[in-house]
């Protein structure tokens, strides 16, 4: 037998939690065909990797990279990560199943996360969607039917009740979607079309995913207390898995300034749901603060008919007037936090707060977030900038580590990669744990913590034969140094790459040589 590569001389972690040996991996066309000692086979090339550790290429269970990947198939940020395999369509926010007029209407409400898709684009389905990463783009990629977009399609972009055969339809195409590929269903915490839900509507499509077989991506809502269970949150992502019996698996779950060093809080009710038989996982990010685009901060009747009528009302002076009102006194999150990372008519706001651009426009910094809209024709992303307490930020790492060691914890990014400021997640996530934190506060042992990003998520979402080092298993592999790897992006400089991740493959092609892209482009539409 002749091996296509063998990579030679690693310590091998095969992502199911044990320690690492010395081993050596035998790779056939898109599969490991050996582990073992291969030292006396045939290889048409060999990487030696003395001194490096050797594991699954990591799943990334919620990232935003569908249309970045469009526009950049190579995705440095994500495959010099160790990112082998993303998860897109998260937060009930991306294309497809919609029709051409509406994936156009949806793409430019969503411009300031996933940017500006190619308008002709087929999106008509979930098939169509996976048929534009397949064998295109540099790592793989699986797909969530999007809450926001079912809702768009069946009712526009309208506050009304989804019930009766139109909720029945929203489920039927759940399940299409599924079928076509999707590994589940998602909903988000305050984007709209699909925040006008309530939690009655949400059960009954969750009913859909469990008879798809589908996992439920619950972002908890905020905000929302006439229409959610208990007012949104955790709670009623467990309420509609107790009423649907679809599993639920919360996005980015962490503790906050306000709660840090209080995870019981966060996980007791999801530990009493799992008591009674709930099917509940999670995933976190290592970052005290978040990222998203700055239209959510709107109000429900400012959303309604979609682009076209929201930017009517920016331009309203009486409407201006509510709406600065809303944001000063109604908000469900403070303003202050904001800093700008994605504004492509005014780029050189990037990276600067709300409260600076303000100054510099001589407004106030409601009437400066209204204004961007406007201008921006709502594509303004922002993040919300990390605590000024060093002892509160390490407060808040420690219990990003205290929640991934839990057996029901994986890794994420939540990559939000536009503009020249975006949150430093989007180069560091994986790294940072592996290295920085993994160092720092010595939880999780790196089997463990390898477990979290790879076997993990691919069990979860269904991925066949990935997360493993296993022969048959796809060859997604990554070659780390677990004495230098980390993260090198900040909040200050957040488009930097990190160190000591040498050598990626997907689908058995080197994808990462030396530190450098190769090119390759061979990632696949998965499940």
């Amino acid at each position: 037998m002749t091996f296509d590569l063998i990579l030679s001389g690693g310590q091998l972690l095969d992502g199911t939690g044990t320690p690492a040996v010395d081993a050596d991996l035998g790779v056939i066309g898109e599969k490991i065909e050996a582990v073992g000692d291969l030292s006396r086979a045939q290889a048409r090339r060999v990487i030696p990797l003395q001194g490096l550790t050797v594991a699954p290429g990591f799943i990334d269970s919620h990232t935003h990279s569908e249309g970045a990947l469009l526009h950049d198939p190579r995705h440095a940020y994500g495959l010099r990560q160790g990112i082998t395999t993303e998860i897109v369509g998260l937060d009930g926010m991306s294309w497809a199943p919609l029709s051409r007029p509406n994936f156009q209407l949806y793409a430019r409400y969503l411009g300031g996360i996933l940017g500006d898709p190619p308008p002709d684009l087929d999106m008509s389905s979930v098939a169509a969607f996976r048929a534009h990463y397949h064998r295109k783009v540099a790592v793989n990629v699986a797909y969530l039917v999007p809450h926001g977009a079912l809702r768009l399609e069946l009712l526009g972009f309208r506050d009304l009740p989804l019930r009766g055969e139109t909720l029945r339809t929203a489920g039927r195409m759940v399940r299409q979607g599924i079928e076509q590929g999707a590994v589940g269903f998602s909903t988000g915490a305050a984007y709209y079309p699909g925040y006008w839900a309530d939690t009655r509507e949400l059960v009954g499509l969750c009913g859909a995913v469990r008879e798809a077989g589908g996992v439920y991506v619950n972002e908890p809502r905020v905000g929302t207390p006439g229409r959610a269970f208990a007012g949104g949150g955790i709670q009623e992502g467990l309420e509609i898995a107790r009423q649907s019996g679809a599993p639920v698996h919360f996005a980015h779950l962490r503790t906050t300034e306000q709660t840090a060093g209080r995870l019981q809080e966060l996980t007791d009710p999801i530990d009493r749901a799992k008591d009674q038989g709930v099917d509940c996982t999670m995933d976190i990010y290592p970052y005290p603060s978040g990222s998203s685009i700055a239209v959510s901060f709107l109000p429900g009747e400012m959303q309604e008919a979609g682009p076209d009528a929201i930017l009517q009302r920016l331009a309203d002076t009486g409407c201006q007037r509510a709406l600065r009102d809303h944001l000063e006194n109604r908000l469900f999150a403070p303003l202050e936090p904001v800093t700008f990372s994605y504004l492509p008519r005014n780029p050189h706001l990037e990276g600067k707060s709300l409260a600076e651009a303000s100054r510099l426009r001589g407004t106030s910094p409601a009437q400066t977030l209204c204004d961007l809209l406007l201008e921006e024709e709502l594509k303004v992303g922002y993040l919300n900038a990390p605590p000024s307490s060093r002892a509160l930020w390490e407060a808040i790492d420690r219990d990003c580590l205290q929640l991934l060691a839990r057996p029901d914890a994986m890794a994420c990014s939540d990559i939000t990669p536009l503009g020249s400021a975006p949150h430093p997640r989007c180069y560091g996530a994986f790294p940072r744990f592996l290295g920085r934190l993994r160092r720092r506060h010595p939880t999780l042992r790196l089997e463990t913590m390898v477990q979290r990003m790879t076997d993990g998520p691919a069990r979860r979402f269904g991925l066949t034969r990935r997360g493993r080092l296993q022969r048959g298993y796809f060859a997604d592999l990554v070659a780390f140094d677990p004495d230098t790897v980390t993260d090198t992006a900040t909040y200050d400089d957040p488009r930097r790459f990190p160190v000591g991740i040498p050598w990626v493959m997907v689908n058995g092609q080197v994808a990462v040589e030396e530190g450098r892209c190769t090119g390759v482009l061979a990632g696949q539409a998965v499940p």
